[in-house]
């Protein structure tokens, strides 16, 4: 009896306790971790589960209806059987009652007044001390697990396989909202989620407990017992929260390492401050090898970013308003799905290649991402983009040589010259429609333009004139000069 758990149906075996079935048979087989007496209305709050419950009849309602839902409060607190003593306050029990205990299959079982509640916690205390050893040695070996984290350093899948083995659990980790809270470890059913951080621990076959962390729980451990194993109980199970949440701490640490580390080597990219060999070796610590992109990033959070990048390599750099990304070309997709962001994807290129054109593409293509309202545009999506060459310095010389005097106008007289030109351009020269979007009369967009095609010393209405010109203003907005 001693290495097996203890059941309802092995208290009725012994002699001495002279106990009877009055109802639930069919749950003879639950196990015994204690026996106590209650008196209370509602004792579920104190209950660990697979208690017998002992009771005089004083906590026992009167009604039909007040007697079932008190049964079914003690099953569903996995309490394991109702010892009702004969005689004393038991008032009469009604058919109700014991219809929910065979539904239930909830032992209801009849002490007899010779025999004293404290005879049958004697009797329980004694069985269960050879479990009560068991357990304190799987506490003492999950407290070895925290030499394991350090000497052996194992990965998270491996360290709560073995916390598997010794606990007798299945175990399951979760953040509060249901989703991988340690990377290898599955998920629970998010139905047995508590409503609270402060509910019981106790369901049906094992325990819920959160994982603490500065703030609040990082999320929830759900342990079921496993089949064939010896169930450790509560304690171990509060230990390997305790395990799972430095974890957690370890794990947080690391990320928010690699995230700074990734961040300074995405700034010295950018910088060009960096040899291509010492840029390879610091991406690959990043995992980031093959083709490879940058990406500008407008219209979202660091913390809807961070989200939507977890567990994708990548490095991440705040930039002024701008988040620039660096990783493999799939990033661009799960980006596009945050709501309302503006995106723009470099071509593809090898990594520890300089950035200078990379970042040209990326501030050209996230521009056009703004102005049209879709998610992500990737470089060479426009036609145009094409067209433009890959050195800034050339681009900057295109710029100053067709549209400098517009642009020192305009910076001058706080006018609009060039954005009403792109505009109207952007409508194939239709000035209505060009003026409507400029919120402006189409008398004043057309002196614009008059004055416009002055200081450029271009006929807008010369093809060739208009090629140029559309080039430039295209280059201006690849160099950020225009909004």
């Amino acid at each position: 009896m001693a290495s097996d758990k203890l059941t309802v149906e092995d208290l009725l075996a012994y002699p001495a306790l002279q106990l009877t079935v009055k109802a639930g048979s069919s749950g003879l087989g639950r196990s015994v971790s204690w026996a106590h007496a209650s008196e209370l209305d509602d004792p579920t709050p104190w209950l660990l589960g697979a208690e017998v419950i002992m009771t005089t009849g004083l906590a026992m309602p009167r009604t039909a209806a007040g007697q079932r839902a008190y049964l079914e409060r003690l099953d569903d607190a996995g309490v394991s059987a109702l010892a009702l003593s004969a005689q004393l306050h038991m008032p009469p029990l009604h058919d109700a009652f014991f219809r929910a205990a065979e539904e239930r299959g909830f032992p209801v079982l009849e002490v007899p007044l010779a025999v004293p509640f404290i005879a049958v916690s004697q009797e329980v205390a004694a069985s269960v001390q050879e479990d009560a050893r068991h357990r304190l040695g799987a506490q003492l070996q999950v407290f070895g697990s925290l030499r394991w984290l350090v000497a052996e350093d194992l990965d998270t899948p491996t360290l709560l396989g073995r916390l598997e083995r010794l606990s007798g659990y299945q175990v399951y980790l979760c953040t509060p909202q249901g989703r991988p809270l340690l990377p290898g470890v599955p998920v629970p059913d998010p139905g047995v989620l508590p409503a609270s951080v402060d509910a019981p621990p106790t369901v049906p076959g094992g325990f819920v407990l959160p994982v603490p962390a500065p703030g609040g729980p990082a999320g929830f451990l759900v342990a079921y017992e496993r089949e064939g194993a010896q169930p450790a109980g509560l304690a171990v199970v509060q230990h390997i929260a305790t395990v799972a949440a430095l974890r957690v701490a370890m794990v947080r640490n690391e990320r928010e390492t690699l995230r700074r580390e990734g961040a300074e080597t995405l700034a010295e990219l950018l910088q060009e401050v960096l040899d291509p060999e010492a840029a390879r070796r610091r991406l690959a610590r990043h995992a980031i090898e093959g083709d490879t992109v940058l990406i500008v990033v407008r219209r979202t959070t660091d913390e809807a970013l961070l989200r939507c990048l977890q567990d994708h390599p990548h490095l991440l750099l705040t930039w002024g308003e701008d988040r620039y990304v660096l990783g493999a070309p799939q990033l661009a997709d799960r980006i596009g799905e945050l709501p309302e962001v503006a995106a723009g994807m470099s071509r593809p290129f090898l990594p520890g290649a300089a950035l200078r054109v990379a970042q040209r593409e990326a501030l050209w293509a996230v521009s056009k991402a703004v102005e049209s309202g879709r998610p992500v545009i990737r470089y060479g999506d426009d036609s145009m983009g094409r067209w433009l060459p890959d050195d800034p310095a050339v681009l900057t010389a295109l710029v100053e040589h067709v549209l400098g005097a517009v642009l020192r106008y305009d910076e001058a007289h706080d006018s609009q010259l060039l954005v009403s030109a792109r505009t109207w351009m952007e409508r194939d020269r239709r000035t209505d429609a060009a003026a409507a979007a400029l919120h402006i009369h189409p008398n004043t967009l057309t002196y614009r333009l008059r004055r416009f095609g002055a200081l450029t010393d271009r006929d807008l209405s010369s093809t060739g004139a208009l090629a140029e010109v559309w080039l430039a203003i295209q280059s201006a907005g690849a160099l950020g000069l225009t909004d």
